[in-house]
């Protein structure tokens, strides 16, 4: 197999790329984990949401699917403090097995009426920007952008937990909910917006997915598989560490085909995922305390 540099480096810049929107994934994950310690299991369907909100806006009223995507991070807020309402406010206090059912079910249950409104057959967003080219390297717009979006979203979540109140309420309650609540955090409303906010960027990651991949509502699971590999890759509760985690899986899968067969990209992915937790069980950044 004839295999140049240049594909290689081609390959690398897509990947890395590609490796921002899964990052953004990880992240609403990770978030959940570091403030309220509950593994999301409804992460990939609220993912598999986003794309067919961007593909049922954009086809029914031919809006621009950047917009959708915005408006589809809202209805991912809402929707997320909704969820954790009903689902996980009642067992929060629960052994993680508790929280992982309610989850789980949640999964079950956007699945099945997904599948059911649906099916399972694929759909995509009829969408493109055209490419462009500096020298031997040609990109997608929509790659591009995605990035863009991604990296423009990482600094507004950093923005929002740093530089106000409800983001310090928020780091607060994920360092020692008690001692939160003792200085007058009101800790449910906080784990409520957190749980949103985890939904809000799964949601963001899947319109962004949807304007250069095809999807089915089953989806969604891949990914959240993927935002696992990455969580445990940068240190789960570490939202810096899940972004560098997507760039490395990113980067795996864009240089991986170049060497082998495309079939071989999951296989090596979690071998990664086996070798970290053996290794490294925190992280390259270490779980966040």
């Amino acid at each position: 197999m004839d295999i140049s540099f240049e594909l290689i480096f081609v390959s690398l810049i897509d990947g890395l790329l590609l490796g921002f929107v899964y990052g953004i994934a990880a992240m609403g994950m990770t978030l959940i984990w570091g403030v309220m310690d509950v593994i999301n299991l409804s992460h990939g369907p609220i993912i598999a949401l986003g794309m067919f909100g961007v593909y049922l806006a954009f086809n029914s009223f031919g809006w621009n699917p950047y917009l959708i995507i915005v408006i589809v991070a809202l209805a991912g807020l809402l929707l997320g403090m909704l969820i954790y309402g009903i689902a996980v406010h009642r067992v929060i206090n629960a052994p993680h097995l508790s929280t992982l059912l309610a989850t789980f079910s949640i999964n079950l249950i956007i699945i099945g009426i997904g599948t059911a409104a649906f099916s399972t057959a694929p759909r995509n967003v009829d969408f493109t920007l055209g490419n462009f080219s500096i020298g031997p390297i040609t990109l997608l717009w929509t790659r591009v952008i995605a990035a863009l979006l991604a990296i423009l979203a990482t600094g507004s979540l950093y923005f929002f937990l740093y530089k106000t109140r409800p983001g310090r309420y928020v780091r607060a309650v994920a360092n020692n909910r008690k001692a939160a609540e003792l200085v007058g955090v009101p800790s449910t409303k906080i784990l409520a917006l957190s749980f949103g906010l985890g939904t809000m960027l799964a949601a963001f990651a899947g319109g962004l997915i949807s304007t250069f991949f095809p999807f089915t509502i089953l989806s969604g699971g891949a990914y959240e598989l993927k935002s696992f590999v990455i969580g445990v890759l940068g240190g789960l509760g570490n939202p810096v560490g899940a972004l560098v985690g997507g760039l490395i899986l990113g980067m795996l899968e864009g240089v991986i085909p170049a060497f082998m067969p495309t079939t071989w990209v999951p296989v090596i992915e979690f071998v990664l995922f086996v070798i970290i937790l053996l290794v490294r069980p925190s992280g390259i950044f270490g779980a966040k305390e």
